[in-house]
C-alpha cells in the first residue's frame, strides 16, 4: 500500500464519535418532534444512539425524509454508521370517533360494534377498523381497548357487520383508541394499503431495516421480502412480535426474518402479562441461536418521557434485557416526544456499560453451536471457533470481512469476550450492521491479497487507537480473497 492509499483509508476510518466501542449492546431511538432536527439528532448520536427508528404510524413522508437526510449528513460528516429502521404501522385496529370524545362504561354495559365509519360513537354504534370482525370473532372471546384498560366479552355476532360486547372492566373510552383481539384469529394481511404506500417511499431511501408489524406466522413476511427482492433494495426485514400467535410460531418466524423486535406493548396486552419476562428471554435466546439481531422494545425508560431520571424498576428492566443477550434496546416515546431525549440515552448507556461488566459469566451457556446439517456449517464452525480462540488466548479483537453481513451476524451471535471489527466496501451494509451486538464497522475497498488485506485492516485499527502494538487479534476471511467465498479462514495476528 502506498502512503497516499494508506492516508485515504485512515481518513475513511478515522475514529467515530461513538467513544471507544466498549459497550456492545446497541441503542435504538425513535425519532419524533422532540428530536427531529439535525442538532438534536447529532446530540443523540454523541450520547450513544446507534440506530434511529422512523415510526410510520406518525408523521408524513416529508418529515421522515428530513430525518433521513439529517442522518446521512451526520454519517458523512462524522464518519459514523448510524442505521435507519423504518417501522411500518401494520393492521393496527382502532375504534372510530366517540361522541364528545368520552364514553363512560361500567361493568355489565353492552356496546355495539358496527362497520359504519360514520357511526355516532355511542353505546349503540361504535365503528372499529376491521370490516371482517363480525365474521372472525366468536362468542366468549375477549376484546381489549385502550392498551387493555377496558375489557369486553363477545356476547353475540351476526357474522356480517354487527357485534355486541359486554363490558367486564370499565373506564372511559375515547376516540381512536387501539383494540386488541387476543383470542380472535384475525384475518387481516400484515401489510395494509397504508403500509404499501409508505413502502413505496421507503424503497426510494437508504433505509437499512424495515419492521413489519403484527407478524403472526412466517408467511406474513413473504410479500415484503418479495418486494425487496424485486426492487433490489438492500434493506433487511425485521419481524415485530406483538401477537400470541407469533410466540407460538416464533422459531419459524426467526428463521424467516433477518431480525426480530420484541414489541412488548401490544404483546403484553394480548398475552398473560406474567408470561412476558420469560417469553422475552426465550425469544432472545432463540435469536442468538439463529444469529438474528433482536431488539427489546417498549417502556424501558417510560417515566423519562416526563422525568429527568428513570425509576429503579426501569434500570433493572434495561439491565435484564442486556443480561438476556439482546442486541439492542429501543426507546420510543422517551426520545420521540419526551422532555429529555439526550439524557435518557445517556442513562441507558450508563446502565448498559455497568451491566456488561457482569455479562460473560451469564452468557456463556446461551452461546450457539454450528448445526452440521446447515449448508453453511463450515463457515459457522470457523466463525464460532474464532470466538473461542480469541477467548483462550486473550485476543483484543476479531476481524471479519463481509459483503452480505453474514460474518458479522455469526460472530456476534456467539457474544465473544473480544471486540468485533467488521470491514466492508458496502456502505449500506456497514449502517445495517450497526444494529448488531458488539459490531464496530469500518469501510474498506482495497481487497487484494489476503496478507495485504490483513495488514491494511490491522493498520487501520492501530492508527485509530482500537488496538496497540503487541496486541493479538483474530482474522477471519475467505481464501482466495478475490472470489468472495463464505468465511473459510482463521488466522492469529500479532500487531506490530
Amino acid at each position: 500500500m502506498t502512503l497516499a492509499e494508506a492516508a485515504t483509508l485512515l481518513e475513511k476510518n478515522k475514529p467515530a464519535m461513538r467513544k471507544d466501542g466498549s459497550q456492545n449492546t446497541k441503542i435504538v431511538a425513535t425519532v419524533g418532534p422532540a428530536c427531529n432536527t439535525y442538532e438534536k439528532l447529532l446530540a443523540l448520536v454523541k450520547a450513544g444512539v446507534d440506530v434511529f427508528r422512523l415510526n410510520f404510524s406518525h408523521g408524513n413522508h416529508a418529515d421522515h425524509l428530513k430525518v433521513i437526510e439529517h442522518v446521512q449528513s451526520i454519517n458523512h460528516e462524522y464518519n459514523t454508521h448510524i442505521g435507519l429502521l423504518a417501522d411500518l404501522q401494520g393492521p393496527k385496529l382502532r375504534v372510530g370517533k366517540i361522541r364528545d370524545n368520552a364514553l363512560p362504561l361500567s361493568e355489565g354495559d353492552v356496546i355495539t360494534i358496527v362497520n359504519d365509519i360514520n357511526a355516532e360513537g355511542t353505546k349503540d354504534a361504535i365503528y372499529m377498523s376491521y370490516d371482517q370482525f363480525a365474521e372472525d370473532c366468536k362468542v366468549g372471546e375477549r376484546i381489549l381497548m385502550d392498551d387493555g384498560k377496558l375489557v369486553f366479552e363477545v356476547v353475540s355476532t351476526n357474522d356480517k357487520d354487527t357485534v355486541k360486547l359486554k363490558c367486564q372492566h370499565g373506564g372511559v373510552l375515547s376516540s381512536n383508541k387501539g383494540v386488541n383481539l387476543p383470542d380472535t384469529n384475525v384475518n387481516l394481511p400484515s401489510m395494509t394499503e397504508k403500509d404499501r404506500t409508505d413502502l413505496d417511499f421507503i424503497l426510494t431511501q437508504p433505509v437499512n431495516w424495515i419492521a413489519l408489524s403484527f407478524v403472526r406466522k412466517p408467511e406474513d413476511l413473504t410479500d415484503l421480502k418479495r418486494i425487496l427482492d424485486e426492487q433490489r433494495h438492500p434493506a433487511k426485514v425485521m419481524a415485530k412480535i406483538e401477537k400470541p400467535e407469533a410466540v407460538r410460531n416464533i422459531r419459524e418466524i426467526i428463521k424467516s426474518a433477518n431480525g426480530i423486535m420484541i414489541a412488548r406493548g401490544d404483546l403484553g396486552v394480548e398475552m398473560p402479562i406474567e408470561k412476558l419476562p420469560t417469553t422475552q428471554k426465550e425469544i432472545v435466546g432463540l435469536c442468538m441461536q439463529y444469529a438474528r439481531p433482536v431488539i427489546v422494545a417498549t417502556q424501558l425508560m417510560d417515566s423519562m418521557i416526563t422525568n429527568p431520571s428513570p425509576t429503579r424498576a426501569e434500570v433493572t428492566d434495561v439491565a435484564n434485557a442486556v443480561l438476556d443477550g439482546t442486541d439492542a434496546v429501543m426507546l420510543s416515546g422517551e426520545t420521540s416526544v419526551g422532555k429529555h431525549p439526550e439524557l435518557v440515552v445517556q442513562y441507558m448507556g450508563k446502565i448498559i456499560a455497568e451491566t456488561e461488566n457482569q455479562y460473560w459469566p451469564q452468557i456463556k451457556s446461551k452461546r450457539p453451536t454450528a448445526v452440521d446439517k446447515s449448508k453453511l456449517f463450515y463457515s459457522d464452525v470457523v466463525c464460532f471457533n474464532a470466538c473461542r480462540v480469541a477467548e483462550e488466548i486473550g485476543a483484543k479483537g476479531i476481524i471479519g470481512m463481509t459483503t452480505s453481513g453474514y460474518t458479522a451476524f455469526k460472530v456476534s451471535s456467539f457474544r465473544p469476550n473480544a471486540r468485533i471489527f467488521i470491514f466492508s466496501d458496502h456502505l449500506n451494509m456497514l449502517n445495517t450492521m450497526n444494529l448488531i451486538w458488539g459490531v464496530q464497522c469500518f469501510y474498506y475497498d482495497r481487497f487484494t491479497t489476503t496478507d495485504e488485506t490483513i495488514q491494511d485492516c490491522t493498520d487501520i485499527l492501530r492508527e485509530g487507537g482500537f488496538v496497540n502494538s503487541g496486541d493479538t487479534i483474530i482474522n477471519t476471511g475467505s481464501m482466495p480473497l478475490y472470489k468472495r467465498y463464505r468465511t473459510n479462514m482463521l488466522k492469529v495476528t500479532l500487531v506490530d
